[in-house]
Formats: structure tokens, C-alpha cells, sequence
């Protein structure tokens, strides 16, 4: 399937009379706009065109939710009926992430790491919205408000890990799959009740946005297999983060350079 059929095939199983829909050629995107809220978004082709040839119907089924979802929200925005505090979480997107919306607006972020950046996302039940300028007015919320209920909220989700042993090292995999697995990276309590658990060097990977590893490295093919992993994972999902692991040390997250058969550099060193 090429992105022309792809793009003839999504609007035909979405014929809803509010959308607006225009074939971007040379960006091989859609864009769809919602004519009675006046916003919209836009579909990187390819992209969808790959999952479709791995998955098949699966891939078209999971993309009409999320669009569908993505304008329900919208229409709600719109509507006045916005969730409250407890439904604001916060989100890990790598620093080339948009730091704007489609509108022009700016999203709300604080920095993180060198390959890492918060944003903010408003859980609308079965979605959720990046929380812009627009949204946060909406709220009436300050910045620092909002990012201090989310801080909150991501300490009560759950985690559950699982455990696997690799070449004498150990892997514990949180894979919840609600859309903020990578964002426990951010729940400090979590990370230190793991590090007792730890008797190698411990590491933290995010490579997408549904699955957080840490890693007990206690031996050096502990990090080629570290390595591996995280770029399979980065490769595969669904909204990929970062390739790149983190060494947890005294509370503090540094991104590391994993050279085969070697100890990992941490970046700055490498630099």
C-alpha cells in the first residue's frame, strides 16, 4: 500500500462531514481539520504505511481510534467539559520533539535530560492532549501549578515490573501500556526503591514512549545487550524517545555512549 491509498482508504472509514481532509504531497502527510473546532492534525504517511505491512488491519484499526479519540477531545476542549488536576500526567518525548502545536501555540515543557524533554498531557479517558498555552488558560492553571500536579500524579502510577536474566545480568521491564510507562523515569521514589534491588550499575532506558527498562548491569556483555535491546525497542514503537540509556547515580540520570565489548563513556566525557 502507497501513501495515496492509505490516505483514499482513512478517509473513506472516516466519512464525518466535520472533517476536512488534504493531501500534503511533497511532506507525504494528511492533514485532517476539524471544520466546527477549527483545529486539526497532521498524519506522517510513511510511517503508518510500515505498521500497516507489520500488522496489517490492526495498524488501520488503532489509527482510526487514535484520530477519532484526538477530536472527540477536541470537541470537549471546545465545549468547556475539560477533565480536572488528577487527569494532567506528564510525558517524555525527545528534545526534537514539537515544542509547538499544529496552531502555532506553545507547549508546556521543562527540560530534562540531554536527549529528554517533559511535556504535559491533559488524559481525556481513552487519550490524551498535549497541554499548550490554549489549554492551560483553559484550566486555569499557572505553569508551575500544573507542573506540580503532575509531579503528584505520576507517583500514583503503577509499578509493576517484570524480570529477565540475560547473560548474567538482570532486566526489569515496565510496560503498562497507558500512555505513561517512560514518565515513572520521573517518579524519584520509584527509581531509588529500585536501586536497592541493584548490585551492578543501574540504568534507565526510554527508548519508547510504552516500556521503561532498568537495567542491574553486573558484567560488561551486560551493555551490549542493553544496547541492542534499547535500539529494538526505539526501532518499534510507537513513539520513539531516545536509543541512548541512562546511568542512575546519586539521584541523577546521565546519558552513556555503550561501546561494544566496552564499559559505557558517559556523553560528556565522550564530547
Amino acid at each position: 500500500m502507497n501513501s495515496t491509498q492509505l490516505f483514499n482508504l482513512l478517509r473513506e472509514r472516516l466519512p464525518s462531514r466535520d472533517l476536512e481532509w488534504r493531501y500534503d504531497r511533497e511532506n507525504n502527510t494528511a492533514n485532517i481539520r476539524h471544520i466546527k473546532v477549527g483545529k486539526g492534525l497532521t498524519l506522517d504517511l510513511p510511517k503508518i504505511t510500515s505498521r500497516y505491512e507489520v500488522k496489517g488491519e490492526e495498524a488501520l484499526t488503532e489509527i482510526i481510534y487514535t484520530i477519532n479519540e484526538t477530536f472527540n477531545a477536541m470537541e470537549r476542549e471546545v465545549e468547556g467539559n475539560l477533565p480536572g488536576g488528577e487527569h494532567i500526567y506528564p510525558v517524555i518525548r525527545s528534545t526534537s520533539f514539537p515544542t509547538e502545536s499544529n496552531e502555532g501555540n506553545r507547549f508546556i515543557t521543562t527540560d530534562h535530560t540531554a536527549e529528554t524533554r517533559i511535556f504535559y498531557a491533559l488524559d481525556t479517558g481513552a487519550a490524551y492532549r498535549l497541554i499548550d498555552e490554549n489549554v492551560l488558560n483553559s484550566l486555569s492553571l499557572t505553569e508551575e501549578q500544573l507542573k506540580e500536579l503532575a509531579r503528584f500524579q505520576v507517583k500514583k502510577l503503577k509499578t509493576t515490573v517484570k524480570e529477565d536474566h540475560v547473560a548474567g545480568n538482570v532486566f526489569y521491564f515496565l510496560n503498562e501500556n497507558d500512555g505513561y510507562d517512560a514518565s515513572r523515569i520521573l517518579n524519584e521514589t520509584f527509581l531509588k526503591e529500585m536501586k536497592k534491588k541493584i548490585t551492578g550499575d543501574m540504568t534507565v532506558s526510554v527508548p519508547h514512549q510504552d516500556v521503561l527498562i532498568i537495567g542491574d548491569i553486573r558484567n560488561e556483555s551486560g551493555y551490549d545487550v542493553l544496547a541492542q535491546m534499547a535500539m529494538h525497542f526505539f526501532t518499534n514503537g510507537k513513539v520513539p524517545i531516545t536509543s541512548l540509556s541512562f546511568i542512575y547515580d546519586d539521584g541523577e540520570l546521565e546519558p552513556i555512549f555503550i561501546l561494544a565489548k566496552n564499559r559505557p563513556e558517559e556523553e560528556n566525557d565522550k564530547k
